[in-house]
């Protein structure tokens, strides 16, 4: 975070966990190094036949891919993201600030502050205007575990 006149920024570093019943998986770039961008996230199905058997509540998407298999909340927010099977990470900044925008009409605050999103492809940039012209800056920052 930053202090300024009369402003603050702050700075937010999310780590992304993957859907239930999927894995990351980061590709090396051609120098066999880890890339420094979300571009090379691969987004691996991953088997849970052992966790079906524990549980009714678990299918293995990996094992029954068909129709049959009801739509759940994952398949729509990987649709959302990915662009094929690699995290598109200008999609899912957009989907973060789609979000982020709904939520904040909801809230109390939204009556005494704006929101303007601020243009950004690879985080998500957000500020609020209180009406004393107090500014908050804040960017969020995706990356993923290996």
């Amino acid at each position: 975070w930053n202090v300024h006149e009369n402003s603050i920024a702050y700075r937010l570093l999310v780590f992304l966990q993957p859907p239930p019943g999927h894995s990351f998986s980061l590709e090396l770039d051609t120098t066999g190094q880890l890339p420094a961008r979300l571009a090379s996230v691969h987004v691996v199905l991953e088997c849970t036949c052992s966790r079906e058997q524990l549980s009714e509540d678990i299918l293995c998407f990996l094992h029954h891919r068909d129709d049959k298999l009801p739509r759940d909340e994952s398949s729509y927010l990987l649709r959302a993201v990915c662009t094929q099977s690699y995290l598109d990470v200008e999609k899912f900044a957009c989907w973060v600030q789609l979000l982020v925008k709904s939520a904040w009409l909801l809230l109390p605050q939204s009556h005494h502050c704006q929101l303007t999103v601020l243009p950004s492809s690879q985080s998500c940039r957000f500020q609020l205007t209180s009406t004393s012209k107090l500014n908050v800056c804040t960017e969020m920052c995706f990356a993923v575990q290996q």
